[in-house]
């Protein structure tokens, strides 16, 4: 453990420990320092240092979050970029780790999720039914058009009808 004489020993160790527990992106480790105590430039120089070793890769870190968040969680990419936002990762990483995806693959897993909540669901009103996973969708970044199409689809495949926009 580094003594509170050296500050640079003690921003190695900080970032170290968080690093063990999982990636995080150099912004997350930056902003731990600073709740620390530790000076803008030691971080700053201790970052450099392990950006060059390997140790914290933002555009590795955003590819894996983004791989984690859609295939665990089931995120679109609009809630996918709103997270590594949230964690630091700049716009262009952000944005090219989302677009790793691709738009097939976002839609067929708004497909996945949408048939696992169909085979529980126990709402018999279409309407409901549809707010429920349109919403859900929603809540998981999928875009309100995406939503709809695969939610109207994937209701008539169950034998669900879409309701009337009268009712």
């Amino acid at each position: 453990m580094a003594g509170r004489g050296d500050p640079v020993a003690a921003a190695q160790d900080l970032c170290l420990r968080l690093l063990s527990a999982r990636s995080r992106s150099r912004a997350e480790l930056a902003d731990a320092m600073r709740r620390k105590g530790i000076l803008d430039e030691t971080a700053a120089a201790v970052l450099d240092r392990y950006v060059d070793v390997g140790l914290v890769d933002d555009d590795a870190f955003a590819a894996a979050a983004v791989r984690s968040g859609h295939a665990h969680r089931g995120l679109g990419q609009r809630a996918l970029r709103a997270e590594l936002r949230r964690k630091g990762v700049a716009d262009d990483v952000a944005q090219q780790a989302v677009a790793a995806i691709g738009p097939e693959n976002e839609e067929q897993r708004a497909r996945e999720l949408v048939r696992r909540k169909l085979r529980t669901a126990t709402a018999r009103d279409d309407v409901a039914l549809v707010r429920r996973l349109a919403g859900m969708l929603a809540r998981k970044g999928y875009s309100e058009g995406m939503a709809l199409r695969v939610v109207r689809e994937e209701l008539g495949a169950a034998g669900g009808e879409w309701p009337d926009q009268g009712e």
